[in-house]
């Protein structure tokens, strides 16, 4: 006999390539173990507005291989409140949700976690094209952010090498540089800036300088959009310009923005996806719940929500006044591994990015 007779599944923060997938599984799976699904349009926003639709197996047809989320998304400041909380848990009760499957990002997760702090128990699965979930090694819609990216960028190089040009490029990501860091490492860029890391940015307008001199036409920076100046500006904007007067030569940006959020899921994504999704309701039968669907080292595990979310905060640099209070010495240290594992592997590939463009 299964705990849950029904669940809510809604999408909240940005969307990402991936998410249809999630959806399609999880409201196959649970259709397929006599449980039903309520959709929840537009986020935290439509749980306190009410917008609930019932899914059938025909309303996840022929969305696998599409972008965005059917359920759609919405920025929503009233859940923060109390008040808007009650509304939400009031929606569950109207329509008896006995829990809930959120999929998004850290945003996402914050507000999954404050449900579950009071009583709809929730299960988050991460959805963010940025991969700065810190509990998880890999997020949903990052593969194929990285792809869309990629294409773009051998895009650029075939103008660059004919001009003998630089492109700085700035992608997306705001305060985590993976995106940036693997795409700069796959397209043979000169350089990578991103958020974690100090840039020396003498070194690499000097070594720009001396590839054109002994030859090298085309160049490619790669920045994440999180890197500014002292003074708040676009650091991918400034750098365009140095280059062009420092190291003489011609030098273009580009941002490519948004559309790395869109486009169709490559395999990876969808193939997670859908292994999250189904992994998400085998839990909720099992009785489980306040969880996050995480890929680690290879294998789909869930964790604690609450752990996951302090972890993240732990690894950012943000946590608050008590967020440690409640977890052993252990957890804590655990923390730490995350963290310092995280930092490991961003300097081992950043490494790689230089060792790279020579």
């Amino acid at each position: 006999m299964t705990k849950f007779r029904k669940i809510g599944i809604l999408s909240s923060g940005g969307d990402a390539p991936g998410m249809n997938a999630a959806i399609r599984a999880v409201v196959r799976k649970a259709l397929d173990e006599s449980v039903e699904v309520m959709g929840i349009l537009g986020g935290y926003a439509g749980l306190i507005s009410n917008q609930i639709i019932p899914m059938s197996p025909r309303s996840v047809s022929n969305i696998i291989e599409r972008g965005g989320t059917v359920l759609y998304s919405n920025r929503c400041p009233e859940f923060k409140t109390e008040e808007g909380m009650a509304k939400a848990i009031e929606t569950c009760r109207a329509h008896e949700i006995d829990a809930l499957v959120a999929l998004g990002g850290d945003g996402t997760f914050r507000g999954a976690t404050d449900l579950t702090n009071h009583g709809v128990p929730t299960i988050g699965i991460p959805c963010t094209i940025d991969n700065d979930i810190t509990a998880t090694d890999y997020t949903i819609g990052f593969d194929s952010a990285m792809n869309t990216t990629m294409k773009m960028i051998d895009c650029l190089r075939d103008t660059c090498e004919s001009h003998a040009r630089c492109n700085v490029v700035e992608v997306m990501g705001r305060d985590c540089g993976q995106i940036a860091l693997n795409t700069a490492l796959a397209s043979g860029a000169v350089a990578a800036v991103i958020p974690e890391i100090p840039f020396d940015e003498a070194e690499m307008l000097a070594r720009i300088k001396h590839l054109a001199s002994v030859g090298k036409r085309g160049f490619l920076v790669i920045v994440s959009e999180g890197v500014r100046t002292p003074d708040g500006q676009k650091y991918g904007e400034v750098l365009k310009v140095k280059i062009h007067d420092v190291a003489g030569v011609e030098t273009r940006f580009a941002r490519f923005a948004h559309v790395v959020r869109g486009g169709v899921p490559t395999l990876r994504d969808r193939l997670i996806a859908t292994q999250m999704g189904v992994e998400a309701v085998e839990l909720l039968l099992q009785g489980k719940s306040n969880l996050v669907i995480c890929e680690r080292n290879g294998v789909i595990r869930p964790l604690d929500i609450n752990y996951a979310l302090i972890a993240d905060r732990y690894y950012k640099g943000k946590l608050q006044e008590g967020d440690l209070d409640h977890f052993s010495k252990e957890e804590v240290l655990s923390m730490n591994v995350l963290a310092e594992k995280r930092r490991a592997d961003l300097a081992h590939l950043y490494e790689m990015v230089k060792a790279t463009s020579k």
